[in-house]
């Protein structure tokens, strides 16, 4: 059975086949096979959640793509990863911004968690998918410092 954010990834490539868009008929399928992959992993039906955690990882992948392209002098390369990670992430919640990320930091440090472990674990689950770990590691240990 498919879920709401399968079926919508699923509608929009039937959509960008119409529309002969080469560039999201090959992304969009691509993340629906990472979909099929992880439900025959874990012998389940995918859930809304596992969706967006598929997609935030192919995100995650082609933003680093990205920065290596562009490392490596490749800049039409890197473009097209960040095409690529724009047609996916339409199908995500809004992302956090970095003032909301520290906001959370400060709500969880003022609830008693003074050391870097804890205080990942609590926000780790409630951005996941939302803002990246490695900026989020970073503002724990700028908040941390204070």
């Amino acid at each position: 059975m498919a879920t709401s954010l399968q079926s919508e990834i699923r509608d929009a490539l039937n959509q960008a086949r119409k529309e002969r868009d080469r560039l999201r008929t090959v992304v969009l399928s691509t993340i629906l096979s990472e979909i099929r992959n992880g439900e025959i992993s874990t012998g389940r039906d995918a859930d809304d959640q596992m969706v967006e955690e598929v997609v935030a990882r192919g995100i995650k992948q082609r933003r680093e793509s990205a920065e290596q392209m562009r490392s490596g002098g490749r800049e039409e390369l890197a473009q097209k990863e960040d095409e690529e990670a724009k047609v996916l992430t339409r199908f995500l919640p809004p992302q956090f911004d970095e003032d909301e990320v520290r906001f959370i930091v400060r709500e969880l440090m003022s609830e008693g968690s003074v050391e870097m472990g804890p205080v990942m674990g609590s926000l780790m689950p409630r951005i996941r998918g939302r803002f990246d770990g490695k900026e989020a590691n970073r503002i724990v240990r700028e908040e941390l410092a204070r």
